[in-house]
């Protein structure tokens, strides 16, 4: 290889032309004038020239060094991919006398000149997270100009090129002097080294075809589409066209990614499947993959270190030279043999665990001694109110199933409870890699296979094989590192606690526990110990999710639906906390239903013991009823005297209406738009929320009067002084029935507007709407199913805050904390009118169960004050809410109080445009994170923040600050 031609290609200038030149150029060769814009390049001069007609050119300007026939090739390959409907790239535009290539002298310097053809857009080079749609969509781009140019043939393909990756090796021994630090030379070269080692068995069945070999965000231009999606437009800059192995091609589309990647290596995983599904891919050429990205990872941060010391004003080097260090970081931070697991893996292409065919036991001893496996994952009986949580817990049970049973051990392949990370966004290792085990004091260790031994630093005992090494803590070996033993050997003695970590590679070295989604490469590095203990000591395998999601809508009706297209599945929750199966915690922003949070003891208990004595239906005669029902009459206002208990919000609120049925005698029913009530029948009529229901404003029955919403945000009427203006809209709904000689039955809507966010009605709306409404015969339902019960902090029940009494409260959501509950509160009279129409009854609301745990609910909000963690948690939480208005344009403003919260996200602060698909993206994105949330209102443009009333003002803090991170993302 001519290597200093590659060397002296490598350390080249930006050519030094100017705009003032460059309008010139353009002016006399093209007969074209208008605005230029100086472009950032590697070595290039690259200027945008905007016509101010519409059109819109690159000039592209290379040092006369480069050779025309690689010019003239990827002209060639532009002609032949603008075939290709599939990958759309520009056109090369010809000069007055008809070249499409310039070779001219300016000032002195030799340069070679062309215009090529503007493809509208941008690149993403900028946005820190790429989603999942972009990565995917860079890699089919990628595959796609493969497939393309797989049959492209050109004289100037063959070229030496310093970001051919035949050549790093050579390259990255060439440019090490220029990094000043030891360290990281020493870094750079070892990286290198055993990149190349991992790549050298590969080489002979790699092929080589013609390539982009930079399809990166910097080179592929993107525009947002209505719905705000980032839409690929265009690949260009076919600078590095050459023909050399094919997977290069995606091996620098990977690398680029890992700059998007949150620190994650496995986060290109998406892009090698995307890729291989439109031009499959050899199992070498996966194998190659990751040795070929650390080796450009390499060569970048080489290049750009020497360029940046040759053009130190250059500010588009100086810019990437901090990208290119993080990916160097990222590609450097797992070892090889992992990501390629994990890339067959991906691929379906992944080798069943490796295992030692031929061992000894290693305690042979215990041999044919039964061992009890101590169940340590998500939904162990031992786990319990937040234990897992204690320091040591795993070991401490541990030794406490061994006290009771003798030989223990934990499970290999077990997702641990332990491990979770609670408001974090990092996904937590739980994965265990290893089996632990309580073993007799001075039971004999052997070794399992022939190896050398050693001591490492954090206090293992290394058994090093020719194929495979063995980790052990909790050995006493009196044998100095360096000696050999023989399979069977005694290597030293155990007791307590002993840890076995097997490897089928000698010179790795795994971790104890990984992440989830790293799990099913590492087993197959890190295999069960099974067969060395002679037991098996493996974790059952959870179902896979996407089977359970099967069966879920094979059975359960879909209209039924669950939160995000591809759910983890909960089975565990704690405080403000809900846990899936791989034992990821994510923060519970959305669950108004468990106020006292998950998994809370009081509620086990009173639940096991009423179920244990009793549980029937409210018309037997049992103390807990009359108990529930004085207590909720304490909290109502004065006046208020009788209690329904029923089993859900809908129920209570379907009870309201016939109750002002039977009362008013009336049928006509006033309620509020997008409001949402429930889905009974009668609920379904009220509710007016066409998120919920997009039928919902024509499938109105004639009993039901909307009255325009009280939005004083976005509503037709704005601020605090809207009052009036609403008012006319209930005064003509209500003129209109009684010209009819229609009987009004009553008025419901939720004293804070729940639906919406949390917006407060206008100051005097309830005050003037009950008076009307009672002044023809209605009655007032206040829907607290939402918004009451202490939620909103400052008030218990929402209206409070409109200083009203209505006449009948609705209730509901947190009363049981998730055990089907729910409340009417009324007056006698009213009460009593129902009975004209037969008798009522829930058959669980009322229940013995229902009622207890009802009341265990209040003394818990009362012992832990959770009103006042509402009142004080909710007011930090809506400052830090209305601090993102400043910070970011998309935020409308924050709405609500206490814990009932919503944060309104806009395109336009004047036209108030709804964000609904930055609204969908920030859920989704916020779920990646470790947080649920959902979009409410009729838009779908609210987020709708209503934790459990255990929320701390570190789940705040994580909630905001991440919320904050995605829409910087949205708004770069």
């Amino acid at each position: 290889m001519p290597l200093a031609t590659l060397i002296r290609r490598s350390s080249l200038p930006c050519p030094e032309i100017s705009a003032v030149q460059a309008a010139g150029l353009l002016a006399t060769y093209y007969g074209l004038s208008g605005t230029l814009k100086e472009l950032g390049s590697h070595q290039d001069r690259n200027f945008l020239l905007d016509c101010g007609d519409g059109r819109r050119f690159v000039l592209k300007i290379c040092h006369g060094d480069y050779s025309t026939v690689e010019l003239q090739a990827q002209h060639a390959a532009l002609a032949h991919l603008r075939n290709r409907p599939d990958v759309r790239v520009p056109a090369v535009q010809r000069t007055l006398e008809g070249q499409d290539l310039l070779s001219i002298d300016v000032d002195g310097n030799a340069v070679h000149a062309r215009l090529l053809e503007f493809i509208d857009g941008q690149p993403l080079a900028h946005v820190s997270h790429l989603s999942p749609h972009v990565a995917t969509r860079l890699a089919e781009l990628c595959a796609r100009a493969d497939r393309a140019l797989a049959d492209f043939e050109h004289p100037g393909l063959s070229r030496i090129l310093q970001w051919d990756p035949r050549h790093a090796s050579a390259l990255i021994k060439h440019l090490l002097p220029v990094i000043d630090s030891a360290e990281k030379r020493a870094c750079i070269a070892e990286a290198a080294e055993q990149a190349h080692a991992h790549l050298l068995p590969l080489i002979s069945a790699l092929p080589v075809q013609a390539i982009h070999m930079d399809i990166t965000e910097y080179n592929v231009v993107w525009e947002r589409d209505a719905h705000h999606q980032w839409q690929l437009k265009g690949l260009i800059d076919f600078g590095d066209l050459v023909s050399t192995w094919r997977i290069a091609d995606l091996s620098v589309t990977c690398a680029a990614l890992l700059h998007h990647a949150e620190g994650d290596p496995l986060y290109i995983v998406r892009a090698v499947k995307a890729y291989h599904a439109i031009n499959p891919l050899g199992r070498a050429e996966l194998q190659a993959l990751w040795p070929l990205i650390v080796a450009r990872a390499a060569v970048l941060v080489l290049s750009s270190e020497q360029q940046a010391n040759i053009e130190p004003d250059n500010a588009y080097i100086q810019a990437n030279l901090a990208s290119e260090w993080n990916i160097f970081d990222v590609a450097t931070s797992v070892p090889v043999a992992l990501m390629q697991a994990a890339i067959l893996d991906a691929v379906g292409q992944g080798a069943e665990e490796n295992v030692i065919e031929t061992f000894s036991p290693l305690l042979p001893s215990l041999s044919g001694q039964p061992f009890t496996l101590v169940d340590l994952g998500v939904l162990s009986e031992h786990f319990d109110a937040g234990n897992w949580e204690q320091s040591g817990i795993d070991e401490r049970l541990l030794k406490e199933a061994a006290q009771r049973h003798g030989l223990t051990a934990s499970r290999y392949g077990e997702y641990r409870l332990s491990r979770t990370l609670a408001d974090s966004a990092k996904e937590p290792e739980t994965f265990a890699l290893h089996v632990e085990l309580q073993i007799p004091h001075g039971t004999a260790v052997h070794a399992p296979f022939a190896g050398s031994l050693r001591h490492t630093a954090d206090g293992a005992l290394l058994l090093k094989g020719a194929e495979s090494n063995l980790r052990l803590w909790g050995v006493r070996s009196d044998f100095d590192s360096g000696v050999e033993f023989g399979a069977g050997d005694v290597v030293g003695q155990g007791g307590g606690s002993l840890i076995v970590q097997l490897c089928s590679l000698p010179d790795l070295s795994p971790p104890l526990f990984t992440t989830p989604s790293r799990a099913a490469a590492w087993r197959t590095l890190c295999p069960s110990p099974k067969r060395l203990l002679g037991f098996d000591c493996d974790a059952p395998a959870l179902e896979n999710p996407d089977e359970l999601l099967a069966r879920r809508d094979a059975s359960f009706a879909r209209s039924q639906k669950h939160y995000y297209q591809a759910p983890p599945q909960i089975e565990r929750g704690w405080r403000n906390h809900l846990i899936d199966m791989q034992g990821r915690s994510y923060l519970d922003m959305l669950n108004n239903v468990a106020v006292l949070g998950h998994g809370h003891p009081r509620m086990a208990q009173v639940a096991a013991r009423q179920w244990s004595l009793l549980n029937t239906n409210s018309r037997f005669h049992y103390a807990a009823i009359a108990e529930f029902s004085e207590r909720l009459l304490k909290l109502a206002p004065a006046g208020m005297d009788r209690v329904f208990l029923v089993n859900s919000g809908t129920e209570a609120n379907d009870l309201a209406i016939r109750l002002a049925w039977a009362y008013s005698g009336g049928r006509d029913v006033l309620s509020v738009l997008e409001a949402y009530h429930g889905w009974s029948v009668a609920t379904d009529a009220i509710s007016t929320s066409i998120a919920d229901n997009p039928q919902a404003l024509s499938t109105r029955p004639d009993w039901v009067h909307p009255v325009v919403a009280p939005n004083t945000w976005r509503g037709e009427f704005r601020g605090a002084d809207s009052t009036p203006f609403y008012l006319k809209n209930v005064e003509a709904h209500l003129s209109r029935l009684a010209e009819q000689g229609r009987q009004v039955a009553g008025f419901i809507c939720e004293p804070v507007y729940g639906n919406a966010g949390g917006i407060s009605l206008p100051p005097g709306y309830l005050q003037q709407v009950y008076q009307k409404v009672r002044e023809q015969g209605g009655v007032c339902i206040a829907d607290e199913v939402q918004v009451g019960y202490g939620r909103l902090g400052h008030y218990f029940w929402g209206f409070e805050e409109q200083g009203v009494v209505p006449d009948i409260i609705t209730m509901a959501k947190g009363m049981g904390n998730g055990q089907p509950l729910g409340a009417v509160i009324t007056r006698r009279e009213i009460a009593e009118a129902l009975e004209a129409e037969g008798y009522f009854f829930s058959s669980s609301g009322g229940s013995p169960v229902s009622c207890r745990i009802g009341m265990a609910v209040l003394d818990v909000m009362e012992e832990e004050q959770l009103w006042e963690n509402a009142r004080s948690v909710g007011d930090y939480f809506k400052e830090r809410l209305m601090a993102l208005v400043d910070q970011h344009p998309l935020v409308g403003t924050a709405h609500g109080s206490g814990f009932y919260l919503g944060l309104e996200l806009v395109r336009d602060r004047q036209t108030l445009e709804p964000a609904t698909e930055e609204t969908t993206y920030l859920c989704d994105r916020l779920r990646e994170l470790g947080i649920f949330m959902q979009p409410t209102g009729d838009y779908l443009n609210i987020l709708k923040i209503k934790p459990p009333m255990v929320t701390t003002r570190r789940s705040v803090d994580f909630f905001v600050d991440n919320v904050s991170k995605v829409l910087s993302e949205l708004e770069g």
